[in-house]
Parts: C-alpha cells; structure tokens; sequence
C-alpha cells in the first residue's frame, strides 16, 4: 500500500506519518491494502479556487475526492484510488463549530474523500444514508469504544 501525502498549506502543523497509518487503516478496513491513494492538504484560498474550476461553486469547501478514474470496473477499484483534498483552514474552523478535536474531524473528512473514490455519494437521501453509516463505521475502527451515534444525530457535517 502507498499514500502519497502532499502538504501544500503552512498554518497547520501536523504529523504527516500519523495521517498515512490513519489512511493505511482505512483502506485495510475497506479491505484495500493493495491500493494506493493520494491525499492533499491546502488552504481556503487554494481550495476555493478548486471548488470554483471543479464544480463553479464559490468559497472553499471541506475536501474535494478526485477518482483516477469514473467508469466502475469489474476487477473493483483502480490501483491508484485517487486524490483526496482537504482543506485544513475548514476543518479547523469546522471543528472549532461542530466542538470537535480538528484531527478527529480531519479523519472523518479523509474517510468522507475516500468513500467519493470509492463511488458512494451524498445526492439523494438513500445514498447519503449508506454514505453516512459507512462513514461512522470507519470512524469507529479509528477510534475503537466511541460511540459516534450522537454524532451522526447532532451534527450535518
């Protein structure tokens, strides 16, 4: 397993080597681990503009999920995942909103990029249902006896 860790931001210090074993758990959960996945980290400004070029949105958003490739395979995920994007000034400001520790708000937001890569979406209700449990399901292998219940309940994030 590779990940490819790219941190393109300099206001939040963090320990890249913690976000990769984070990452590699993830995927071994998602029985991945032949996989490689790439994760990028940048500002709002820099996060805005992509959110701009990629959907014609304005202002930054919390992570951008970019799959090496769209058209589902029979054999299952491409190799290289793709890239996830998250913005690190959202997520502190996020969590600062929600009342959550930012790192832990940084990996429900990595587990949220990979699950897009993976073809789960938020459009509809049903999807975002399934999007959503699989979500906590993955949170709650990262942080094994915490409850995310309350937090799938309290919280739209």
């Amino acid at each position: 397993m590779k990940i490819w860790i790219n941190n393109r931001q300099r206001t939040t210090v963090l320990s890249q080597e913690k976000l990769r074993k984070k990452a590699a758990k993830i995927l071994s959960a998602l029985e991945l681990s032949d996989r490689e996945l790439s994760v990028t980290l940048i500002n709002d400004r820099a996060m805005a503009r992509l959110n701009r070029e990629t959907f014609g949105r304005r202002g930054p958003t919390n992570v951008i999920a970019f799959p090496l490739d769209d058209a589902p395979s029979p054999n299952g995920p491409p190799a290289l995942l793709g890239e996830v994007v998250i913005s690190l000034q959202t997520t502190r400001r996020q969590a600062r909103e929600f009342g959550w520790p930012w790192q832990e708000l940084l990996d429900f937001f990595l587990i949220h990029g990979i699950l897009h890569l993976l073809g789960y979406d938020h459009e509809d209700p049903a999807a975002a249902a399934r999007m959503d449990a699989r979500a906590w399901e993955l949170m709650s292998r990262l942080y094994p006896g915490r409850s995310w219940a309350d937090e799938l309940t309290e919280q739209n994030i």
